[in-house]
């Protein structure tokens, strides 16, 4: 295995262990429910959290999914007051997915906690492994989690 095939490893390995870490530190935005989303779930609520108004079929897009799978997605997270529908003013066929203000605040503070636990842990690295990290993302395509 050359050089690069196995840093590429030991760089995932990082990260899954950095965002376990994360996880067990920070919690999960939605631990204290007894029917915590999904993963399908919670990729929605990111995506509808980064992009708000975002249609069914865009967010569909997005993910990957058939339009009907989201759908059915919406409908399990605006039944358990996750996620809200409003109607585009513009076109009123249209769907616009919103988090709701509990859901904000909720996914908000939970990702404040995760941030924190990163940073503490960023900390302990020295300055050219934290240069490092600066310099990674202008060598890759842009994405947010």
């Amino acid at each position: 295995m050359d050089s690069d095939t196995s840093l590429a490893e030991e760089l995932y390995a990082a990260v899954g262990l950095l965002r376990r870490h994360a996880r067990r530190i920070g919690g999960r935005p939605f631990s204290d429910d007894s029917a915590a989303p999904t993963t399908a779930q919670l990729e929605l609520i990111r995506l509808v959290r980064r992009n708000p108004d975002l249609s069914v079929a865009d967010a569909a897009a997005e993910l990957g999914l058939a339009a009907n799978t989201v759908s059915t997605l919406v409908r399990q997270l605006t039944d358990t007051g996750v996620l809200e529908r409003v109607r585009d003013s513009a076109d009123g066929r249209v769907v616009r997915l919103r988090l709701t203000p509990d859901t904000r605040r909720r996914v908000e503070a939970w990702l404040d906690r995760r941030t924190a636990v990163t940073a503490r842990a960023l900390a302990e690295l020295g300055p050219d492994d934290r240069e490092a990290l600066r310099r990674f993302p202008e060598h890759q395509p842009t994405s947010t989690v």
